[in-house]
């Protein structure tokens, strides 16, 4: 596990005790991604990522959205914003009715993060909280979502909440939008927003997997036109291979079921795109077993 994760977790964990969050610890702290001792400082030469109002403006966006959400659903939505901790990785834990999510500066300083792929990154820790089963087994509690299906959870429910109203032409107008993404995105969805809003979404899951790409030290680039092949005996709840997440991220995003079709922690099939009768919109076989 990245020492500076732990170090960090740890930091985090003690201080919530100082301050008397005394009820149980459920902590999941090997990050968005396994074993890096990456560590970008505040003072690191030729950084690059996002700005630390950047970095913010996300944060605000994902709370205003699901705070109340979160609020319903017995918890307390709490947001570390660790801009100065270097820690490249993000992490959730639950303290008491505090449902948190870890956000390391370090992380949003990389060079492969745009504000696209920070925002799916805080989605995928809040999707740790209520993105449903398959969940992670652990000696103490099943909370947390597995790995493979906040990824999935990001671009399927999350980002689209907070992509909805703004000026998504804008946004993709300044990028370069793979062609696969344009032609799956404006197949498989009806009306020219929800296509935009699949492409952003799309997009920022190639923006977390050059992440995962350059931190696991792989020569291979994900590419949205070269799915993963590999197919499960049993559901990984760990961090599948790049580009494995890279085809989740694609297949939330692509993924018609509405973004008010709530998942569940008991059935799998509700609020998604269930294998009979979707194929990159559902959950790929190189993680998911159903």
């Amino acid at each position: 596990m990245n020492k500076n994760l732990i170090k960090s977790c740890l930091l985090v964990m003690g201080a919530s005790l100082i301050v008397g969050a005394s009820e149980h610890q459920h902590q999941l702290c090997n990050g968005i991604v396994e074993e890096n001792n990456e560590w970008i400082g505040i003072h690191a030469k030729d950084q690059s990522g996002i700005t630390e109002e950047q970095f913010n403006q996300a944060i605000d966006e994902a709370e205003k959205i699901y705070a109340s959400i979160i609020t319903e659903k017995g918890g307390n939505l709490k947001v570390n914003r660790l801009w100065e901790n270097g820690t490249v990785n993000a992490s959730a834990q639950r303290q008491g009715k505090n449902w948190v999510v870890n956000m390391y500066g370090g992380l949003a300083r990389h060079e492969t993060i745009t504000l696209d792929g920070f925002r799916l990154v805080i989605c995928h820790e809040i999707g740790h909280h209520i993105g449903g089963t398959p969940q992670k087994k652990s000696f103490f509690s099943i909370w947390a979502s597995n790995e493979g299906q906040a990824d999935y959870f990001s671009t399927l429910k999350c980002l689209r909440r907070m992509f909805d109203g703004a000026d998504n032409a804008s946004v993709l107008a300044s990028m370069e939008v793979d062609p696969t993404v344009q032609q799956q995105c404006t197949a498989r969805h009806n009306g020219k927003s929800s296509q935009e809003i699949c492409m952003r979404g799309a997009m920022a899951g190639m923006s977390v997997s050059n992440l995962f790409q350059a931190l696991r030290n792989e020569e291979r680039k994900p590419a949205f036109a070269e799915p993963d092949t590999a197919v499960v005996d049993a559901t990984n709840d760990n961090h599948p291979a790049t580009q494995c997440r890279l085809d989740t991220y694609f297949g939330g995003a692509t993924c018609d079921a509405s973004v008010n079709d709530d998942v569940s922690n008991t059935d799998v099939q509700a609020g998604t795109c269930e294998r009979a009768n979707y194929d990159l919109g559902a959950r790929p076989r190189c993680w998911f077993k159903f």
